[in-house]
């Protein structure tokens, strides 16, 4: 988790401080949406709730992780009665664009130590197969940087095709992540500001761009991340009191502001499992395992029925999940 630490992770630079306006000098021209009409069609219809555990490809960094994914898993697991079905794998690297995934010619930082493990498969391959239903990607954090040098939109539109061609029933996500606590713009002020302005408004817009058909749907973790701190902090409950309490410690004893610890991880899990499976997560379990099969860290039962509240009130007020209010 922390073979690269802070900034270095995930390929952070000053140019975070732009984002409240979310315009960078030099930017290529944004896409040209389609009308605001045919954007609030392509999303008018929600998707149906899947009837059996799904299988589910993961693309990304750090901020995916390996436990992320295995305790939704386990909340899978736990929804349908306790039987096995849901199947994951994924490609991870450090910091990695969906540029640098996508070219074999750019290198993916971390990709031996990241993909290590029984659940990589190569993404291209897995993504081609059409043996998912769900595809799940994500962009490197800086976001601005990012789409200024990384092309994100284009990207995101390439993998998302990839999917849809291989598999018309395939459902593609854009997993909305967030930005550092110590962000000169302000935390939650990044996350208010880079939904609409970025992960809208130049990734999603890209792929709108060129079709609404069968538009990407998103998995919108960072404006959980905010709700939870806000009442978090408006309430304080034992063990989950300050934004910080939801963000991993580093071996050397300081706080991380980027990556989450267990309770961060059983958020975004939460989350997930909400979108994929259109279903409120209250009642489901909070002490799970990390995917080495250790016992996570578990939030308190009433931090963690917040939690589930706010993902699920989260999700149901935001027509681009797909899940019906």
């Amino acid at each position: 988790m922390f073979h690269l630490t802070r900034r270095a992770a995930l390929g952070l630079t000053g140019a975070a401080s732009l984002a409240a306006a979310g315009v960078v000098a030099g930017f290529a021209t944004a896409p040209r949406l389609p009308s605001a009409g045919r954007i609030a069609a392509a999303y008018a219809t929600p998707l149906s709730p899947p009837k059996a555990p799904m299988a589910v490809f993961h693309l990304g960094h750090s901020l995916v992780g390996r436990d992320m994914p295995a305790m939704l898993a386990q909340l899978a697991t736990a929804a349908f009665g306790g039987g096995s079905g849901h199947r994951y794998d994924s490609q991870l690297g450090w910091g990695t664009s969906l540029r640098e995934h996508w070219d074999p010619a750019l290198p993916v930082n971390g990709f031996t130590s990241e993909n290590a493990h029984n659940r990589f498969r190569p993404a291209r391959d897995a993504i081609g197969s059409g043996g998912y239903d769900a595809v799940i990607l994500t962009e490197m954090i800086e976001l601005l940087d990012a789409v200024k040098y990384h092309d994100s939109g284009e990207y995101l539109h390439r993998w998302a095709d990839l999917a849809r061609r291989a598999n018309p029933a395939t459902r593609v996500y854009l997993y909305e992540t967030w930005h550092p606590l110590d962000d000169p713009a302000g935390f939650l002020a990044r996350l208010d500001a880079d939904l609409p302005n970025l992960w809208e408004g130049r990734l999603l817009a890209a792929d709108l761009a060129r079709q609404t058909e069968r538009p990407i749907h998103v998995i919108p973790a960072g404006q959980v991340l905010a709700r939870v701190v806000r009442r978090a902090e408006s309430a304080p409950l034992p063990g989950l009191a300050r934004r910080e309490d939801l963000f991993a410690v580093a071996p050397d004893g300081t706080r991380d502001p980027i990556h989450l610890n267990d309770l961060g991880a059983y958020l975004v899990a939460l989350t997930h499992f909400a979108v994929l499976y259109h279903r409120p997560p209250s009642g489901l379990p909070h002490r799970l395992l990390r995917a080495d099969g250790s016992p996570a860290d578990a939030p308190s039962g009433a931090a963690a029925a917040l939690m589930q509240a706010a993902v699920w009130e989260t999700v149901i007020a935001y027509p681009k999940t797909g899940v019906r209010a």
